[in-house]
């Protein structure tokens, strides 16, 4: 009798194993994805920042460029306007 009790309960022990493993491994992926995007994000208004206020000081706007590519200095350009005035004259 006991060998049969053995049988039933065995696989589902293993069972129980493999289950907690895949969900220490999921635990564990959620948390490295949430580090790496904490960093990232910062990192990115950093430079943004920079931009911004580099932009501002040459008398320009930081404007959308129309593309995503997680880059602010790509995302972005410095949109300069009424600068120069009139054309030299001879």
């Amino acid at each position: 009798m006991n060998r049969r009790f053995r049988d039933v309960f065995e696989p589902y022990e293993q069972s129980r194993e493999t289950d907690m493993r895949i969900a220490l491994l999921a635990l564990a992926a959620i948390t490295l994805t949430a580090c790496a995007t904490g960093a990232g994000g910062d990192r990115y208004n950093d430079e943004l920042d920079r931009l911004s206020q580099s932009c501002q000081e040459r008398g320009g706007i930081l404007t959308p460029a129309g593309t995503q590519s997680g880059r602010p200095n790509t995302d972005y350009v410095c949109e300069i306007r009424g600068a120069g005035g009139s054309l030299p004259r001879d």
